[in-house]
């Protein structure tokens, strides 16, 4: 097997790179960042119109470009070096994917050309009001009614990405008095009547997030009832993948900012990053970040090559997810230490990735309810 990216591919990131460089300087995330949308509309048009990356996972007769997740890989490692404000993890990751893996072919097609197209914003609801941070699908406790009119929600959600801006919002609810995996099953639905949605003040503030409540919100039925457990359980894992490669994106970017600053920082006529302390912060950031993107790397080629195989992919997402989690949180936080005093202040932008970081080693999942996760799959 090889890990390598072909010519193709790293043309791709290039050209992805100078992109969002561009879009997403420092500046336009401190704008956007203290924005209600949380996103500029002009950029995520051209993301989707210009560069196709909505439709990245989306096969071609839905709009898409029928890629696979060592693009999408790319892409995430690369939105992470600059903390682009955009629902596209929200989107493209947790909505398109929840659709891909449960709906049918009629309900794809109907839902997935308007997100390849930029026109759709969608996000996954899973979390119960006090609920584990663990984002297990057996433990979702909404349970959905129905009736004359078709299938009802009552009930609410917590923590939803992007859950204020979405278009549409896929919920997964239980049937009556099932539990574990039985009975779990997909709904769409669009903000409306019923369905009430309160922003949340995050630590970070480039990543949306909300609560919604569900009143007798209509709701549509997606794939079969009772039937999306595996489906879900597929998207998540997927997503954590994606997740382990944005981590790893930022994590290298936390080293290079370090690095930077040593070689101009200078203290007793002599810059920073020729003591002997700071060069062994250097280093070691160095391997655990080269170890990330390795680990992110070869998660990616798992789920696209070994896609028929759920354990393979839950253990490669479990493992990429929980090493890039670590590593990024140690980069973010040597980062800030190197930078020293304006390291903290708000005009600097390390506290932005350490925050990143914190909140994605708790996203989908911490880094030790992973470790359970691999424990159990290797059978210890």
């Amino acid at each position: 097997m090889n890990f390598a990216y072909s010519e193709e591919q790293e043309a791709f990131r290039e050209l992805l790179r100078r992109f969002l460089e561009d879009r997403s300087p420092t500046r336009e995330v401190f704008r956007l960042m203290d924005t209600p949308e949380g996103n500029d509309p002009a950029v995520w048009k051209t993301m989707a119109c210009e560069l196709g990356l909505q439709g990245l996972l989306i096969d071609e007769a839905h709009g898409g470009q029928g890629f696979g997740f060592l693009e999408l890989g790319i892409v995430m490692e690369e939105m992470g070096r600059v903390l682009l404000c955009a629902p596209y993890f929200s989107t493209v990751c947790l909505g398109a994917g929840a659709i891909q893996n449960v709906a049918d072919d009629e309900q794809q097609a109907a839902l997935l050309p308007e997100i390849a197209g930029g026109r759709t914003i969608a996000t996954l609801a899973l979390l119960d009001p006090g609920a584990s941070g663990d984002f297990d699908p057996a433990a979702i406790s909404l349970e959905f009614a129905k009736d004359a009119e078709g299938y009802r929600l009552d009930g609410a959600k917590r923590l939803v990405t992007d859950g204020a801006l979405a278009d549409l919002i896929l919920v997964a609810a239980r049937a009556p008095g099932s539990r574990g995996s039985e009975g779990l099953t997909l709904f769409a639905l669009r903000p409306g009547p019923g369905v009430r949605a309160e922003a949340v003040d995050p630590l970070d503030a480039t990543r949306k997030l909300a609560h919604l409540e569900f009143d007798g919100a209509r709701a549509e039925l997606l794939g079969a009832e009772g039937g999306a457990a595996a489906g879900l359980a597929r998207t998540l894992d997927q997503a954590r993948i994606a997740l382990a490669a944005e981590s790893a994106g930022g994590a290298q970017r936390c080293l290079d900012s370090a690095v930077a600053y040593a070689r101009e920082r200078v203290q007793f006529h002599r810059p920073i990053g020729s003591f002997q302390a700071i060069k062994h912060k250097c280093a070691e950031v160095l391997l655990e970040v080269e170890s990330a993107k390795s680990a992110a790397a070869w998660a990616g080629w798992v789920a696209a090559e070994r896609a028929d195989d759920p354990d393979e992919v839950r253990l490669a997402a479990a493992v990429a997810k929980s090493f890039c989690d670590e590593a990024y949180l140690r980069a973010a936080g040597e980062n800030l230490h190197i930078h020293g005093g304006i390291g903290f202040t708000w005009e600097a932008d390390p506290h932005l990735y350490y925050k990143r970081a914190r909140t994605n080693a708790t996203l989908l999942g911490s880094p030790t309810a992973l470790h359970r996760s691999i424990a159990e799959l290797k059978g210890f």
